[in-house]
């Protein structure tokens, strides 16, 4: 006759916890960005490339922790939203990099205060101490786990 084995409850689980949250902050802001006709991938590539000279796609597929393939995806997006812009590169004619237009910079402010807003509604329930403990706790799991590509899915 099998016994059956104990097992642990769902809830039981760190990650559990962190995937319930991160889910409801990420899909509100996602519904946030919709309303701008923007993706959190499109999002964090416009912020990525915000205040910066063009930047090629390689440089920034290695910032944001992404493969190539997925900044071209994600840049071709944003070019036909007119968001972004392609352009041969000053110093190499074969090389190319990315730059914000000015339609994409005017817009980020914009969406970087829906983030900002995102943030406040769902962490506001947290005094000032427990915002900043949650976050020193969250940073360094990542920084001890290495972990450097953008959430953006």
């Amino acid at each position: 006759m099998s016994s059956i084995q104990p097992v642990s409850d769902l809830t039981a689980h760190i990650g559990f916890w962190l995937r319930m949250v991160s889910n409801h902050v990420s899909h509100a802001f996602a519904d946030k960005l919709a309303d701008k006709r923007v993706t959190v991938a499109e999002w964090s590539l416009m912020r990525a490339l915000y205040g910066k000279e063009p930047t090629p796609p390689s440089r920034l597929a290695d910032e944001m922790g992404m493969t190539r393939g997925a900044i071209t995806k994600l840049a071709d997006r944003l070019i036909a939203k007119s968001l972004i812009a392609r352009e041969a590169s000053a110093r190499d004619g074969r090389a190319q990099t990315l730059t914000l237009t000015d339609r994409g910079s005017n817009l980020v402010p914009d969406l970087a205060a829906l983030a900002d807003r995102n943030d406040a509604e769902f962490f506001e329930c947290l005094d000032a101490d427990e915002r900043k403990a949650l976050e020193r706790l969250l940073r360094s799991l990542a920084r001890r786990r290495r972990m450097t590509a953008f959430p953006i899915g």
